[in-house]
């Protein structure tokens, strides 16, 4: 298992891990364009993929300039194996490697996701889109969780 930053090249893989995912789907796998992706990880912001022999089996994006995780997803084949942890982990270290501003996601509620990032140390702070669980990771709460 390696986990690498994301590439261009690896935007077509990325995708297909996007859309194996059996919750928080998109209504329609074309919402999110091979553009999106190109600008988030280059313009925006950073992506990092998890490869296990050659197939990108999870991903991550972290958006700068909106201060928000873009993305955290994993072939749902893969779940339970730590994966989505070490994504994440490496996604906000850098984050707050660059900034010390709070960073939010939005999720559906009732996940396995939800859970994750309860679990992870995130706090919800209201609503955000579809009625999805807005929550948010301040650098302090952070680098508290990176020592314990």
């Amino acid at each position: 298992m390696i986990i690498r930053n994301a590439l261009i090249e690896d935007i077509n893989q990325i995708q297909a891990v996007r859309n194996s995912v059996t919750e928080n789907t998109l209504s329609d796998p074309n919402l999110v364009t091979d553009e999106d992706c190109k600008e988030f990880m280059t313009n925006r912001g950073k992506g990092w993929v998890c490869e296990i022999e050659n197939e990108i089996v999870g991903f991550a994006i972290v958006d700068l300039k909106e201060n928000n995780i873009w993305a955290l997803f994993l072939n749902p084949k893969f779940e339970k194996k730590g994966i989505g942890k070490q994504l994440h982990d490496n996604m906000l270290d850098w984050y707050f490697g660059q900034t010390k501003k709070s960073v939010w996601l939005g999720t559906s509620p009732m996940t396995r996701a939800e859970k994750f990032y309860r679990k992870a140390g995130w706090i919800a702070i209201g609503t955000h889109g579809n009625n999805e669980i807005k929550f948010e990771m301040t650098y302090k709460d952070w680098a508290a969780k990176k020592l314990s």
